[in-house]
């Protein structure tokens, strides 16, 4: 048996980069919430902290999305 090690490094890096890619993103999403709620306890209100939690939200669950259309032989 032979191991393509390249492949199985290549296959590694990129899994661990989106892996980190997508915390990242989640976290900033959660800034978002965070924003929005000191807001409303300063009696303002901030819209921006509302979208930039719904795009970050959304690119999570667009890359989760697609990790189980990869995963489920059926949708494709």
């Amino acid at each position: 048996m032979h191991l393509d090690w390249s492949a199985l490094g290549e296959v590694a890096a990129v899994s661990t980069g989106v892996t980190v890619a997508v915390v990242i993103v989640f976290a900033l999403g959660v800034l978002g919430l965070a924003r929005v709620e000191s807001a409303r306890e300063g009696d303002g209100t901030d819209t921006l902290g509302f979208a930039q939690a719904g795009l970050c939200f959304l690119a999570c669950a667009a890359v989760v999305a697609y990790g189980i259309y990869l995963i489920v032989p059926q949708f494709h």
